[in-house]
């Protein structure tokens, strides 16, 4: 596919459909009309009592929904797809709105399993929990399982048939911890490009093309930059809506509003260790924001991704002044930028390298261009293989952050942070190299003239554009 193609995805070969139910049932398709059942609250567990095992009969009756369901999606049959809804306008409009959503994108599996143990009735209906499983074909490494509450409704022509009425219930997912994905939530725009899936919304389509762009030539420079193996391929979310964000939890600064990208693991199940992609997603603000600075945050968060599980494991100094220094490579020494809080923070003098307790707090602006500073007098004092070195050695269990880098340094933490500071400020500040009145100061520092320790690196407002990602899984 073209490198700026940002076309619908084609549609796709036929998929093998993995049953994953609780118990074995053969694949048969429900018929006739659907209830039109009215919206009934979802149980809370409290007033309902225990969860009761689910009988035999309705395991067989919830399977068979549930697989015609698995194999609608995959084959696009939206008319089967609809003999598993319940006919209620509201929830029949957002289920459609679902299967739209899911046709574009590029679905490797989709199947259910049902949790015998958490049955609930109400009435001719019951409450059962869920698990979805979903792999992104050339994305995924492993389907992504997730886990919801859903409701099946006896139909009313046939008392032996159910159908779906409710595939959420707000409070058990509170409860559970659930956190949706955007196609989950509403309308979504797919598109592609060269191994990239752009996931966009109404009002941001209309950047897809560049945007694209910009994730295709960073993901090629990031992957010539970072020595793990990496396909180059990501996920991007650039959503207009802020929805999805802000359902994601312990953000780093922990407002989700102020972020301009971050970058999160997907892992195979909830609380799995085993991570199946890493993704990223862009704030509406930045979406439709072309230019240098979002394709130099565009190559931040792909150092991330491209880093995987071991960015997790080294401390935030060292993760995010990694991500910081290759982000800013391609670009000519003229063309780069930090935050004159950093400056300013260099010249008071530092006593240690950012903490990551604190690294994301209101002076956030100030630890990512000192981190990346220290990490810039690695790579020019001992060379940029070192630096790498710094993250593999942290990976060893039991690593003593501060006692690998006084082995492999020679100097400690403290030590590294002021010479990383010294450098910064031979870089940026004209009255280094010039002790003269200097202009009305702007709001980010370019760099003022190349040091003898070599060419001067800046990044454009590593503030905002260089967040971590949720729970330190991956930033």
């Amino acid at each position: 596919m073209s490198t700026t193609s940002a076309d619908v995805l084609p549609s796709r070969a036929v998929r093998a459909v993995v049953a994953g139910l609780a118990c074995s049932l053969a694949l048969t398709a429900c018929s006739g009309s659907e209830p039109d059942d009215p919206p009934s609250a979802a149980p809370s567990d409290a007033a309902s009592g225990a969860a009761t095992p689910v009988p035999p009969d309705l395991l067989e009756a919830f399977g068979r929904v549930l697989q015609a369901r698995a194999a609608a999606l995959l084959d696009g049959d939206l008319a089967a797809f609809r003999r598993g809804v319940a006919r209620r306008a509201g929830f029949r409009a957002e289920q459609e709105t679902y299967f739209d959503n899911l046709q574009q994108l590029p679905l490797a599996t989709v199947s259910y399993r049902v949790d015998p143990g958490s049955l609930v009735r109400r009435g001719d209906a019951y409450w059962v929990a869920v698990h979805l499983s979903l792999q992104l074909e050339g994305y995924d490494t492993a389907p992504v399982e997730s886990v919801d509450r859903y409701r099946f409704s006896a139909s009313r022509k046939d008392a032996e048939r159910f159908v779906l009425s409710s595939v959420q219930d707000a409070a058990w997912e509170e409860r559970q911890e659930v956190r949706p994905q955007p196609w989950d939530l509403g309308p979504v725009e797919v598109r592609e490009g060269a191994g990239v899936l752009g996931i966009f919304d109404a009002g941001s389509i209309g950047d897809a093309e560049p945007l694209l762009r910009s994730v295709e030539e960073g993901a090629a420079d990031v992957a010539v930059r970072v020595p793990y193996p990496w396909d180059a391929r990501v996920v991007v979310y650039a959503l207009s809506d802020p929805t999805f964000l802000s359902t994601v939890d312990d953000v780093p600064g922990g407002d989700p509003e102020v972020l301009d990208g971050l970058t999160f693991p997907v892992p195979t199940a909830p609380g799995s260790p085993t991570v199946a992609s890493t993704r990223f997603l862009l704030s509406p603000a930045m979406v439709g924001r072309a230019g240098p600075e979002r394709d130099r945050l565009v190559r931040h968060e792909l150092t991330h991704v491209a880093m995987g599980q071991l960015d997790d494991q080294a401390p935030l100094w060292l993760s995010e002044g990694l991500a910081e220094y290759v982000s800013v490579q391609s670009l000519a020494p003229e063309d780069r930028r930090i935050e004159r809080g950093a400056l300013a923070a260099a010249e008071d003098g530092v006593d240690g390298l950012p903490a990551d307790d604190t690294f994301n707090d209101g002076d956030s602006a100030v630890h990512y261009g000192l981190s990346w500073w220290a990490c810039e007098y690695v790579a020019r004092t001992y060379g940029e293989s070192v630096l790498w070195s710094l993250v593999d050695q942290l990976a060893a269990p039991g690593a003593d952050a501060d006692q690998v880098v006084t082995t492999a340094l020679g100097i400690g933490p403290r030590q590294l942070a002021r010479r990383g500071a010294r450098l910064l400020i031979a870089t940026f500040d004209p009255a280094f190299l010039e002790p003269k009145p200097s202009a009305t100061p702007s709001p980010s520092a370019t760099p003022s003239a190349a040091p003898s320790a070599g060419p001067s690196t800046g990044v454009p407002t590593p503030a905002a554009t260089a967040p971590t990602g949720p729970t330190g899984a991956a930033r």
